[in-house]
């Protein structure tokens, strides 16, 4: 274990953590017995204090138990920011089940795999959504959707509401459709708990090199643990502290340093339910907010807002991120303005968030960081499984406490990406970088393809298989290309089929009506023929380095 990056560590805390022994759904338990009437939530002028979350957990629990929901059953959970998706994640832990967290932005298409993977047989899921997931009712193993409207949890605010958030109660029509409401009315109490902290907490979902997501298992203690620790490492912890949730909920950033974070230390979560920057500054201005976690997309977005001088931001004690590297210029900016400096870290869906992170007395720019308690990480020859010292580009391995116990029902993919070193077991990344002579890590390039807009991460598999439905297409590559605000986007290389007339305007709106908004290429170059190596594989790489090149 490497121990250049002990002097830098933060001040007053130990190089080692110990958390609870508990499960995560635990901690909302204890801060409504010690914060009762303390606002948990506040959505919209609206507070649900600690003793109405934890009643309403319950409540929400019981009735997935009379349906069925066993201990260790999974449970789909694709939502906005909302009280609901907090009260739905809890309820389902309640349940002793597995949440599986999916992004509301996913077609139809999308969740099929997600929904038959998993085996959920019951979705939370909200009223905009249901064209997107109803379909999979007959299709599918999935027999029950409870359905959540955003407007029974508004107040009177001074902040107006999207239409879609302020939208009323729609009619549910079929018996397979239950809302949220009749759920909770039901009155049904839950079983004496059975989960124990070794158990399955939360599985997302990500994709790969062959384009077919796979189910991270995340058991109760390794989510314990980075919802805990991260909320240390960054100062965020306290109960005092008043958290802006910009982040959506689904990802395990916003899930774990915002949600569960603050459902440990008994702080206030100021929910967003989509990314505004005028709202996000009149949030931190009405509610004082401490603590903020956001990727550098928002803070360009935010810093950049003519409005800005019209908002209070000094309450601000801490903001952090990831997801890509900050631009010097804007955390400059920010420094400025604030006096605070963006704390950077870095983390995978398959360490259910943060690994490494930036100490707050050291902070580096475009740096990755150290990693945090409890986390053996070393830099090794991805061919030769070699360690490299410091300065030397290689692959970056993970060993800790949060990292996923495997993938969901595919031990090939879980031996692939696993090794053994100094006797530890050590997850692989897919990530190139170094760590300088202080022990701070650095990205360099993926050893797996993958695209990064905004944070999103975009398996070019996955796309090319989406694309290649387009009867027009003959053959077609996914590549990233620069973008200056996005970091990254996506972007087809397309070889048309004989006497097609598409163009790439028509390519992009059928992409918009197939896959998540996020997915869809921005830029498309037709060509006569892609690249191929002498066995007949695509060479996206050279694809990929021409792209950059310009």
């Amino acid at each position: 274990m490497n121990k250049e990056h002990y002097p830098h560590w933060p001040a007053g805390l130990p190089l080692t953590l110990s958390t609870p022994k508990t499960t995560l759904g635990a901690n909302l338990d204890i801060s409504a017995l010690r914060f009762p009437e303390k606002a948990a939530l506040v959505f919209y002028g609206r507070q649900i204090t600690y003793r109405e979350l934890k009643a309403e957990v319950d409540l929400l629990a019981g009735y997935l138990q009379q349906q069925g929901i066993k201990h260790g059953d999974r449970v789909l959970l694709q939502m906005q920011n909302s009280p609901q998706f907090v009260i739905a994640f809890y309820a389902i832990l309640r349940a002793d089940a597995i949440v599986v967290p999916v992004n509301p932005m996913l077609l139809t298409d999308e969740l099929r795999h997600t929904v038959e993977d998993s085996g959920a047989n019951i979705a939370f899921s909200s009223q905009e959504l249901l064209p997107h997931i109803t379909p999979l009712l007959t299709q599918t193993c999935l027999r029950q959707i409870v359905v959540a409207c955003y407007s029974d949890y508004l107040a009177v605010s001074d902040d107006e509401p999207p239409g879609w958030v302020s939208a009323s109660r729609i009619a549910l029509h079929d018996q397979r459709l239950v809302s949220w409401s009749d759920a909770i009315a039901h009155g049904f109490e839950p079983y004496p708990p059975l989960a124990g902290p070794d158990d399955l907490a939360c599985m997302p979902y990500t994709s790969g090199t062959t384009g077919r997501p796979k189910g991270c298992m995340h058991t109760h203690s390794g989510v314990m643990f980075n919802a805990i620790s991260g909320a240390i490492w960054a100062g965020a912890g306290a109960s005092d502290h008043v958290v802006l949730l910009s982040l959506p909920l689904f990802h395990v950033t916003g899930m774990q340093i915002s949600m569960n974070a603050a459902m440990y230390a008994g702080a206030t979560l100021i929910i967003m339910p989509r990314w505004d920057r005028d709202l996000a500054g009149q949030l931190i201005t009405r509610h004082k907010v401490t603590s903020w976690t956001c990727i550098p997309t928002m803070m360009i977005d935010f810093l950049s807002n003519p409005k800005l001088g019209d908002y209070d931001i000094k309450s601000l004690k801490r903001v952090s991120g990831g997801g890509a590297a900050m631009p010097a210029a804007i955390a400059q900016k920010l420094l400025d303005m604030t006096g605070l400096r963006y704390m950077e870290g870095y983390g995978l869906s398959e360490t259910i968030a943060t690994s490494h992170s930036n100490p707050i007395q050291r902070l580096k720019q475009q740096c990755l960081g150290i990693p945090i308690f409890n986390v053996d990480s070393r830099i090794i020859d991805p061919e030769t499984h070699r360690e490299l010292p410091a300065n030397e580009v290689g692959e970056i391995i993970i060993h800790g406490p949060q990292v996923l116990v495997g993938y969901w029902r595919d031990e090939q993919k879980t031996r692939e990406a696993f090794l053994e070193l100094d006797g530890k077991k050590f997850f692989r990344s897919g990530d190139l970088g170094y760590r300088d002579d202080e022990g701070f890590f650095f990205f360099t390039d993926r050893l797996k393809r993958m695209i990064n807009a905004s944070g999103y991460k975009v398996w070019p598999a996955e796309v090319e298989s989406m694309m290649y439905q387009h009867p027009e297409i003959q053959e077609c590559c996914i590549i990233a290309a620069l973008d200056d605000y996005r970091g990254e986007t996506v972007k087809a290389v397309v070889v048309k089929k004989p006497g097609s007339n598409m163009t790439d305007v028509s390519l992009m709106e059928w992409a918009r009506t197939q896959m998540a908004a996020y997915k869809v290429p921005r830029k498309v170059s037709f060509i006569d023929a892609l690249p191929k190596s002498a066995t007949g594989k695509v060479m996206w790489r050279q694809l990929q380095e021409a792209e950059l090149a310009q």
